[in-house]
């Protein structure tokens, strides 16, 4: 019965990797079609999108249940994260330029405002004083170049969706002194959830195909980056460094210490990777960890987590901090591992419905997961000060506050406030698109002291509001509550309905 049992079980596992062929084989015809519906320029491009596709469709196939087995989870050693005060102690050098012209300013661009509201790129949002996410780093890297004489460029990873309009805009900055380059990340074919195919009829995004497309997630970074030329280009200009950071991280500036850090490391132990992390509050118990795993420093995220253990997951005593998307890289070992190909992320496997009701699914990657791959990887723990995401208007409340001071575009928190915690907002559905929240506030509420704020329904607030505490306002279905100009509320609960008419 043994025998039978293990003839029973190989003949399954032949029969599942014929299928698997047969799916591949499949795919590759439907791809080869697709590149067929274009020609030229365009075709070269999508050929290489399509190569990248098809190595990320063929590891998908392979992935056989969870990516971590939970018993081999180890907390990551002692000196594998690092205080951030640790690495500050040890000051500055006298040479702060030599560093800073070994280093390029990454920024992930590839996102769109949808999620508040807005078309076009998330980085050309106005965020304070009418400076866009996109002003605010290009203001940040030429005050760099400037005090210290320098040539720091920077770098936007663009995608399909971003593109056309970031390039227009940028003609804006050329007078400013700081070089920017632009490639854009890989366009894949999103798939349709049953017969693992592709949606797209064409290569072309127009009618039902703009839909069938998508870009791959920001871990497509280091294929996209090498393809373009771009890396080789600032090898040879003497470039040793990248940070990157998304552009709607507000906190995420070039940090001088961690750059001296890694300068400053003697070559044989030269850390090739750093990522920043953070401690980690309520608010963020989804947020990716550093963990070690067979002996390598990496990054765990819920995704990859088996459903029983999700909440030992979220545990903020367990899992400590987690992952910022700040990160700093050597130039070189991307180009190494590009080359030999062994550059090792989790496949992320994200469904989607689109408009029409078909379910879809797309293979993404995470730029952090390819810690792994690299040598002498470290973690940093940084203030909560250098992760300051807008991902909604209740952050951009945040920013446009007088909670923080702007300085060469960088936002500081203002030395007023009594402690260095960040006020808790959630503003409701009537605040959700950045048009409306705007038509909702008079001017931004005074909010050094406040602790928490809930705002739900039909709501308004006159000029200069000031609120203290925690503020709970609701407006209930059909009713609307309108907070009077130089109003004090401090720890107060204001519900029903409150109009003050003018006479």
């Amino acid at each position: 019965s043994l025998t039978l049992s293990l003839e029973s079980s190989r003949g399954m596992a032949q029969f599942q990797e014929m299928m698997r062929q047969q799916l591949e084989n499949s795919m590759h015809t439907e791809l080869e079609n697709l590149l067929d519906t274009t020609t030229g320029v365009e075709r070269e491009v999508s050929k290489k999108d399509v190569e990248g596709f098809k190595k990320l469709f063929h590891r998908f196939l392979q992935v056989k249940g969870p990516s971590v087995e939970w018993i081999k989870i180890q907390r990551p050693p002692e000196d594998s994260i690092q205080p951030y005060d640790k690495i500050a102690a040890r000051g500055l050098p006298d040479n702060v330029a030599d560093c800073l012209n070994k280093l390029v300013v990454v920024k992930l661009n590839g996102g769109l405002g949808t999620s508040m509201g807005c078309k076009g790129p998330k980085s050309l949002i106005s965020v304070r004083n009418e400076n866009t996410f996109l002003d605010l780093t290009v203001q940040q890297i030429e005050h760099l170049n400037k005090t210290y004489n320098t040539d720091v460029p920077l770098v936007l990873m663009n995608s399909f969706n971003t593109d056309e309009d970031t390039k227009k805009i940028l003609q804006k900055y050329t007078h400013h002194r700081v070089k920017i380059h632009t490639f854009n990340q890989s366009r894949y074919p999103r798939i349709n959830k049953d017969s693992l195919l592709p949606v797209a009829t064409s290569l072309h995004m127009t009618g039902q195909n703009a839909e069938a497309w998508y870009p791959p997630g920001h871990g497509d970074i280091y294929a996209s980056f090498y393809n373009s030329h771009l890396l080789d280009k600032l090898i040879e200009q003497g470039k040793e460094y990248i940070f990157v950071s998304n552009i709607d991280n507000l906190g995420a500036t070039v940090d001088l210490h961690i750059l001296h850090h890694l300068v400053s490391q003697p070559n044989g132990k030269r850390c090739e990777f750093i990522m920043e992390v953070t401690d980690k509050t309520r608010a963020d118990v989804k947020g990716g960890t550093l963990i070690q795993y067979e002996g390598k420093l990496r990054l765990l995220e819920i995704a990859q987590v088996p459903k029983a253990h999700v909440d030992e997951f979220k545990s903020v005593s367990k899992f400590k901090i987690f992952n910022t998307n700040n990160l700093w890289i050597s130039l070189a070992a991307i180009k190494r591992l590009q080359e030999q190909n062994a550059m090792d992320m989790e496949i992320i496997v994200n469904p989607k419905t689109l408009d029409g009701g078909q379910n879809v699914i797309q293979l993404e990657t995470a730029v952090g997961a390819a810690i792994k791959s690299f040598d002498n990887a470290l973690g940093i723990n940084v203030p909560r000060s250098r992760f300051l995401p807008v991902k909604t208007t209740s952050d951009l409340l945040l920013v446009m506050s007088n909670l923080y001071s702007l300085d060469a575009g960088c936002l500081t928190m203002s030395p007023k406030r009594e402690f260095p915690t960040t006020p808790h907002v959630k503003l409701g559905s009537s605040f959700t698109k950045v048009q409306e929240y705007l038509t909702r506030f008079e001017s931004i509420p005074d909010i050094l002291e406040l602790d928490h704020l809930t705002v739900s329904g039909d709501v308004t607030f006159g000029k200069n509001v000031s609120l203290k505490g925690t503020v709970i306002i609701i407006a209930n279905h059909g009713d609307r509550i309108d907070i009077p100009a130089g109003s004090m509320l401090e720890n107060k609960i204001v519900s029903g309905n409150l109009r003050i008419l003018d006479h």
